[in-house]
């Protein structure tokens, strides 16, 4: 059976410019940090894709510092900032709300914005140095978040502010500059490249304390022989997602098309932040009393693969902190699912998870009036 891939935001088919830049890396070896030809080879094939993924978010690429993944790249900017207090919006990704246990979290309004004036309470109650992490796109339901406007409460009050724009990377337009943070990540594996890369942009002026120390690589900030087939990937997968910025930005239309057919199928269903700006390849659909991991799997048998929440924990289907966050009643937030396009979707995709769909509502519906 062939498999309709609908799972986008947790991870997407690598590009075959970013396979090609793997082989070549590994066929040539070196290390770059060696003063011999090779090593010299090694060196510019790795600051070249500097180069290519700090273009894709406007950044010089003199500030991009190289980990194996958003992760990492996520809490060498909190914990390398050094700022004892961190504040980050309740609706972000696992590998920034545990990244300290005693990190706060900022509320979020029913639509799934972070709430700008509990933000700006929560900094003017404590003066001392501080650091907000805040996505610019959630990774469940694709709601873009007001980085701009919290970026501006946080100046008053003197606290840096991360950003991490992981899923946003490849699909929007992302510049630095405009959105004016101190710190940004993004990871190769939601945009084409290899899975184990990420980076993290630094702000000119700012500097940062090492969390894994060794040798002087990465600006001494990541110390460890650099990962050159999977930089070289990432390079070459920012390269071309760059270049089809505006085709990605295209999958809003097959995904309000798969809203229109999901609603039309079954009129109980709910699609979370409907209304507000999201992401054009993101789409949270909850079936109300009917358990989102039988959804899944239902799903899948009819050879289907999309998720439920984040797909970050294990393979587990756990509740969604994000639906939460947001107030939703349990038997939507039980019932949610995530559907997510990428740069290897068509049209044919969005009308094989309306079938599957169907079915499975169908299917499904005597359990949830049971229970």
């Amino acid at each position: 059976m062939a498999i309709t891939y609908l799972d986008h935001n947790a991870t997407t088919p690598v590009r075959p410019e970013a396979m090609e830049a793997v082989l070549d890396a590994m066929r040539e070896g070196g290390n770059p940090s060696s003063v011999h030809a090779a090593g010299r080879t090694a060196r510019k094939r790795l600051e070249q894709a500097r180069r290519d993924v700090a273009a894709l978010i406007g950044a010089d690429a003199s500030r991009l510092v190289f980990t194996s993944g958003g992760t990492e790249a996520n809490a060498l900017a909190l914990l390398g900032s050094r700022r004892p207090r961190i504040l980050y919006s309740a609706i972000e990704h696992d590998s920034v709300r545990a990244v300290h246990p005693q990190a706060e979290a900022v509320p979020v309004t029913p639509e799934g914005i972070i709430d700008l004036d509990a933000l700006d309470s929560m900094l003017a109650a404590d003066s001392g140095p501080s650091i907000l992490s805040l996505m610019l796109a959630n990774n469940e339901t694709g709601i873009l978040q007001p980085v701009a406007e919290a970026r501006e409460i946080a100046q008053r009050h003197g606290t840096l502010v991360h950003c991490d724009a992981i899923q946003a990377a490849g699909k929007l337009p992302v510049d630095v500059a405009a959105l004016d943070v101190d710190l940004l990540s993004i990871s190769a594996h939601k945009i084409g490249g290899p899975p184990g890369v990420g980076a993290l942009y630094i702000r000119p002026g700012l500097e940062l304390a090492a969390i894994q120390r060794g040798g002087g690589q990465e600006r001494r900030l990541r110390g460890g022989t650099e990962n050159l087939p999977g930089i070289a990937g990432f390079g070459a997968a920012a390269q071309a997602a760059a270049s089809e910025i505006g085709r990605l930005q295209a999958l809003a239309g097959l995904r309000d098309a798969l809203e229109e057919g999901v609603m039309a199928a079954t009129p109980q269903a709910v699609i979370v932040g409907r209304d507000m700006p999201r992401l054009p390849n993101t789409s949270c659909i909850a079936l109300p009393g009917v358990k989102a991991e039988n959804i899944v799997m239902a799903l899948d048998l009819a050879g289907v693969a999309v998720s439920a929440g984040s797909a970050c924990s294990s393979g587990k289907v756990t509740a969604s902190h994000v639906l939460a966050a947001m107030g939703l009643p349990q038997e939507v937030a039980g019932g949610a699912i995530r559907v997510s396009f990428g740069w290897t979707s068509t049209a044919a995709d969005g009308e094989a998870f309306l079938a599957a769909w169907s079915q499975t509502a169908r299917r499904l519906r005597p359990m949830a009036v049971a229970s």
